[in-house]
Order: C-alpha cells, then structure tokens, then sequence
C-alpha cells in the first residue's frame, strides 16, 4: 500500500480536489489517502477555540455559519446530483451541529482538540462522498480509532498498524482509503493533535505503521528547495535527499514538512516523495537511504529562537552542573536546540517559551542569566557537510552580520548558525550566493 498526504491548499477548492483525484487514478496499486482540511479552515477553528477560551461568545455562531456555508458551497461544486447534495449536506450539517454544543463547553485542552481537529473530519466526508459521487470506491476511516500515539517524539507505530488493520477488518474492502491527518488520541485516550502541520507525520506514521511501499506528500511547492524561495531569488528543488539530511532541514525550519516527519520511516527503508499537487508532472523531492552525493544539498532557517546564557564563575565547571541545567529543561518537557560553552557561561536555545518564566525561575540559582529574545538559527546541511572544503566559506558571514552563536561538529551533516531575526533574509540571501552560487561559478569555470 501507498500513503498519500494533501495538504490544506491541495484540497482548498472544487478544482483542486478534482485534480487530486487525477492525481490518486494515475497511481496504481492500493492507497491510503491522509487528508488534511481545507486551506484557512484550521486556523479559523483555532480562532474560534480562542474566543471560547476568552469568553468571547457572540461571534461564535456567525463564525461558525460561516464554516457550514463554506462547506456547502464545496458540495455544491462537486456534487450536481440534487438528492446525493443533500444527504452529503446533512452530514455535514450534523457535524457542524456538534460543534456548535462542542463550543458551548467549558474550554480544555480536549475541548481545544475536539473544536480544531473538525476541519479534517469535514472535508475527508466531502471528499470520500465526491469519489463515490463519481464512482470510484472508497473507504472512509476515522483517524481516532487507531492514531493513539502516546508520545508525540516516539509514536508507537506497532500499536497504530495494529489498531489501523482492526479498522480495516471492519470497513468494506477498497483499494483507496482515507482518513484524516493532524488527531491522534494521547496517553489518556483523550482526543488531541499532532500540532500544526501534523498531517505529514500522519502520513509518515502510518507509512510505517503499516510498512507502505512509499509515502508521497502532496502540497504547493515542487519539493524541498534549497534555500527558502520567499526571501532568496532563484532557488531550486533537492532532486534527492537522505532521511538525515531531510530530518535536519525539517527540525530546523524548512516549512514544506513538519519537524518530525522523517523520524518514523528511518531505518525503514520507506522513501518519501515530496511532490506539487498543481504541477504533478515535476520531478519533486526523493527522501530515502541513499545519499546521492556528499557536501551542502540546502539551507533552512527557524525562528521564534529564545537565546538563554548562564554566567557562573563558581559552577559552571563543577562536578554535575550541566546535568543540574538540563534537569530544569527536563521537568518542564522544554528541548534544547543548540548549545555551547566557556570556561565560565553556557548559552543555550529553545523554541518553547510556554514555560519560560518558570524554567528562568529555577536557572536563576546557578547564576547570572540573559535572554535574548527574536532570533532564528539558520541551518546548512549535506550529507558529510563538515568533511567538504568549500563548507569553510559559511564562516565568511562572520565578515557581514553578528553571528550569536554557532554549532559546529556536533552532526556530521549539520553546521547552524543562530542570529538575530532581523538579519536573517541577509544572511540566507549571503549564504546562498557564498555557497551555491559561488559553487555554481566555480563548476562553470
């Protein structure tokens, strides 16, 4: 079986859901198809999870009119037939009904996931109706019945192909399944996400789950570039990447996967296809075993980087003081993404601040403490990048912006750089032309 992903702009409109389903007749063999709901549709559910958190009520039913016409006019698109369009508009009614009640709760957490997890359920019911509507067979199955992942870093793929081929048993027989991307049900069995852009490790957890012969991720962009094409002019598609090139590119800001997506299928030999749903016929992205060749393959940026620095003249070289450090990290589930140290400080970055005030409460007791705040680390990668020569040129950007700090040894495949944000557009822009296009010079002379 294949497992193929749409994303949001994929599914976004009448068109594109009929050019997915070109798409999807032009694959052979048996697919699970992982949906995700219609572009702009989340974040409008995430708004409205925080009006009911505030309290602020009144807009809510307008709000959600709104979502049930959206959803009607799609169905209305793809569906002619009179008395089909109303029996798919009834469901959809229902479902728009349930959260409608769903938000008159008191806000949770669960609550939260009920209310942004609706968007995957409406549209994966539109578009099983649609395929059926043009008389191509499908089975429909609910992502809660066997997306139970306990621990969002280590999912427990055993327990999903398990409780997804139980469902199967169930449902009638179809070479195309679908099901929804983003839920998951947590530790307690209670409804909750995969956070935002989930639905690529949906796809990628079940691709192991159920040991798929590929995974192909669809969305708006012909594969992964080599640098970020919306600040730097001229950018190309990686034709061909490793699962530990990829994984880096992803953790460290390339928007086109989520950051965990490569983890499940690695050391399962599953190639990942990152392909363009409106240009299909381009070459995409290939993530597999194989690393076609070593040295720099692309460039990503992530933002929204807090720098913490930890100045102790009395500790910092004492027995168990580091471990002490990342004990405060620990016990408040807070990862570290880089670090470095001195004889006397150690400075250190995270992308979660939820429990910032806590985590610097607590560090205060070893030291002296700064925070810099609106920084993005800045991520080279190829497969055996420090081993390359011309990688010495990523310094020469020590010449042109204040580089905060660096990460350099600890990945064979790795070499990060973390500046402040407003720099960031020039130093990808710089890096880009001292490292591809100097290279590209270089190959033509």
């Amino acid at each position: 079986m294949k497992v193929l992903k749409f994303g949001g702009t994929s599914v976004g409109s009448a068109a594109s859901i009929r050019n997915v389903k070109n798409i999807i007749s032009e694959v052979s063999g048996n697919k699970l198809l992982v949906l995700s709901a219609m572009s702009g549709v989340t974040n409008e559910l995430v708004s409205l999870s925080e009006m009911l958190r505030n309290r602020k009520l009144e807009e809510l039913p307008d709000r959600i009119e709104i979502l049930r016409l959206k959803h009607y006019d799609l169905i209305d698109e793809l569906i002619a037939e009179a008395s089909y369009n109303l029996s798919i508009k009834k469901n959809i009614a229902l479902q728009i009904d349930d959260l409608m009640a769903i938000c008159k709760k008191e806000w949770s957490k669960e609550v939260d996931a009920k209310i942004i997890t609706t968007g995957e359920r409406l549209l994966t019911s539109i578009f099983s109706a649609y395929l059926n509507f043009e008389s191509v067979e499908n089975t429909l199955l609910d992502a809660r019945d066997f997306m139970h992942i306990s621990n969002l870093e280590n999912p427990d793929t055993g327990l999903v192909g398990e409780l997804f081929n139980e469902s199967l048993k169930k449902a009638k027989e179809s070479s195309i399944v679908i099901t929804q991307g983003f839920v998951r049900l947590d530790a307690e069995r209670k409804l909750s996400t995969l956070k935002r852009g989930g639905s690529d490790y949906t796809a990628t957890i079940l691709g192991a789950a159920i040991r798929a012969t590929q995974i192909q991720i669809w969305t708006d962009i012909n594969g992964l570039h080599n640098n970020d094409p919306r600040f730097v002019e001229n950018t190309h598609p990686v034709s061909q990447l490793s699962f530990e090139e990829a994984a880096e590119l992803a953790y460290f800001g390339a928007k086109i996967l989520h950051p965990q997506t490569i983890s499940p299928v690695i050391g399962k030999n599953i190639p990942v296809y990152l392909k363009n749903t409106f240009t299909p016929g381009a070459t995409g992205t290939c993530i597999s075993a194989i690393a076609e060749k070593k040295g720099l393959k692309a460039i990503s940026a992530k933002d929204e980087i807090t720098a913490i620095k930890i100045k102790s003249n009395r500790m910092l070289m004492a027995h168990g003081f580091l471990k002490k450090i990342f004990e405060v990290f620990d016990t408040y589930e807070t990862s570290i993404d880089m670090i470095t140290t001195s004889e006397i400080a150690i400075s250190l970055t995270i992308d979660d601040t939820s429990n910032l005030d806590l985590i610097l409460a607590e560090l205060d007791h070893y030291g002296e403490i700064s925070v810099d705040t609106n920084h993005s680390i800045i991520c080279v990668v190829g497969e055996g990048l420090i081993e390359d020569r011309g990688s010495s040129r990523i310094f020469e950007i020590l010449q042109d912006v204040p580089v905060r700090m660096i990460s350099y040894g600890g990945s064979n495949n790795n070499i990060s750089l973390l500046v402040d944000t407003r720099n960031k557009i020039e130093v990808l822009q710089k890096l880009n032309e001292k490292l591809f296009v100097h290279q590209l010079n270089s190959v033509n002379s």
